[in-house]
Parts: structure tokens; sequence; C-alpha cells
């Protein structure tokens, strides 16, 4: 019996890149463990420098810690000059810098984050309910991106040039050119104050998580439609997607049957690079309409000292972009069979 080989989908350029099912699989293997293993040490690199910064950046900002501590503790009404030194005995905060960061890495290397200096929780409890809420909000964004600027650029980019091409041209400079909060309080002024159409902040009711979702989506979808509407463009010109044309399949068929796959590559590499865009805009997104999410807790640790807090947000926002660039990177390769097909 003879073996069959199979033919992997079309590249960008129009060809194919011919394998056995072994040698595919093969392939597949040492493309996630070289991913794999660049992700795991940016990611080791990624947790020194934040955990490291992040200290050094608390120790170094204005006014007393221990008292700002012991304030966010106890209220600043019943704190005193007592409590605060409590605090400050209780944090080693009379310890040399050098001394403090070696506690803390001692610490991190054997799992453990600390406790909460203000709620006295564990801080991987605390973030890990924190960051349940994050990503949830996360992927509705990232889910009405893509249902919003995948369809308009792919239309604008079949098109180039005409009058849809022109739109998505204007829509997409309005979206940019308004920061998260700006677009915020005009989604909050509309839907929840004029129209009444949904709760205008908060966590716990029905449909509170749109308008924060939605605030990140438009942001999302202005530079991605562009990304989609260029990738189409510059598929719909190449000779393979003008041969399957020659053979009679409509627009339609051949974007869907040649053109989609080619052209969904550079959109999913920068939704990767706009995920950095996403975690940056949850921090305000989250303090501006009170979600319970990991950036509306790192704004609250930052105003009360909660050096356990800050450094344990910042390093698993660290790491969260490492991890969410490795799903990227897999996601590439798993369309683009080239990916595959390169070596270690």
């Amino acid at each position: 019996m003879t073996s069959t080989t199979t033919l992997s989908p079309e590249a960008a350029d129009g060809t194919d890149v011919e394998r056995t099912p072994r040698s595919g699989m093969r392939s597949g293997a040492r493309t996630v463990a070289r991913i794999a293993g660049q992700r795991g040490v940016q990611a080791l690199i990624v947790a020194a420098l934040v955990s490291s910064v992040s200290y050094l950046m608390m120790r170094v900002l204005p006014g007393d810690m221990a008292f700002r501590v012991a304030a966010g503790r106890y209220g600043y009404d019943m704190v005193s000059a007592e409590a605060a030194e409590a605090v400050r005995a209780e944090l080693g905060l009379a310890r040399p810098w050098l001394e403090g960061l070696a506690a803390w890495w001692h610490r991190l290397l054997q799992g453990d984050l600390g406790v909460s200096t203000v709620t006295g929780a564990p801080v991987i409890e605390e973030i890990g309910h924190q960051l349940a809420h994050t990503l949830g909000l996360a992927c509705a964004a990232l889910a009405i991106s893509a249902a919003i600027a995948v369809p308009l650029g792919f239309a604008a980019g079949m098109r180039p040039g005409k009058a849809a091409d022109r739109a998505t041209l204007l829509l997409s400079v309005a979206l940019r050119a308004l920061p998260p909060f700006v677009l915020g309080i005009v989604l909050v002024t509309a839907l929840s104050v004029h129209f009444d159409l949904l709760p205008a902040g908060g966590h716990g009711e029905h449909g509170n998580w749109i308008a924060p979702a939605l605030t990140l989506a438009l942001g999302l979808s202005a530079a991605a439609m562009r990304v989609a509407r260029d990738a189409m463009r510059d598929v719909a010109a190449s000779p393979h997607f003008l041969f399957a044309r020659t053979k009679g399949l409509s627009d339609r068929l051949a974007m869907l049957r040649h053109g989609v796959r080619n052209a969904a590559v550079p959109v999913v590499a920068y939704l990767g690079v706009q995920l950095i865009y996403l975690l940056e805009g949850v921090v305000v997104v989250e303090t501006l309409f009170a979600w319970p999410g990991i950036g509306h807790a790192l704004v609250h640790a930052i105003f009360g000292r909660d050096v356990p807090m800050i450094q344990g947000t910042a390093l698993v926002m660290g790491l969260l972009f490492v991890g969410l660039n490795a799903l990227v990177d897999l996601a590439c390769a798993a369309i683009d069979p080239r990916v595959r097909a390169r070596r270690p």
C-alpha cells in the first residue's frame, strides 16, 4: 500500500507545502516545543524585572509608607504613630532595600506572594478572584472587536478605494482618536444616562459587562479593522486568488475558500500585539466602571501602599502578557503551515 501525502492549506504567496501526516505531526511538536521554550525564558526574565522594579518603585514613592499602609488598614481617622510603627516592624520597612528585595525573591521562589497588608487575605487568592473578572472582560472585548473589525476590514479589502473602504477608514480614525476613558464616558452618558439601557457600572447586575467590554472593543477594532483590510487587499491581489476567480468562483466563495485563512495570519498576529493595549486599557476601564478586576485592584493597592498586592498584581499582569503572546504564536502556527515547517 502506498502512503498518501497531504497538502497544507495555501500559504500567503499561493504556494503549497507538501508533507506526510507523520512529518506534519513532528513539525507541529517541534513548533510547540520551540514556542514553549522561548516564552518560558521570556517569562523568567519578565518575572525578575517586573518583581524587582515594582518593589523598588514602591520604596521610592513620597510619603511614609508605614503610615499609608496603616491608614489603608485602619482608616485615616484611626491611624496613629504607634500603629504606623507597628506596621513598619511587621512589614520590615526599616530593613535595607536589598535585604527586603532578597526576602521578597525568597518567598516568590517558594510560590508565596505574601498577604495583603490591607485586607489580610493571601495575595494569590485575591488575584485569582480578580483575574477571573478581568479575563472575562478581556475575552468579551476581543470577541466584540473581532466581530466588528474582521468583517468590515475584509469587505473593505476586497474593494480598496471604494465607498466601504473610505467609510471604514473614517470610522477607524474616529475610534482610534478617542482615549478609553473618554469613550467610556460617552457610552455611559448615551447608554446609561440618556437611554437607560445598561447599568452605569459595578458588577453583579444583568448587562454590567457590556459597557466596559464595548469600550475596550471599539478601541481595539479601530486598528484591527485596517490591518484586516490591508491583509485582505494583499490576498485579493495575489496570483492564487486571481486564479480562483478565473476558475469561476464568485468573490464571496473565493474569499471564503482562499482568502480568509491567508488574511487571518497578520490579523491574529496584530491582535496579539494589541493585547498589550487591551490590558493597559483594563486598568482605566475597570476603574471607570468599578469593575472588580485586577486593574481596579491595582489602583486601590497603589493608593493603600499594599506592597504585596502591588507586587503580585504586577507580576501576574507581566506573565499574562507572555502567556497570551504564546497563545498567539500557537494560533499563527496552526493557521500558517510555513511556521510549522520552520526548524527551531
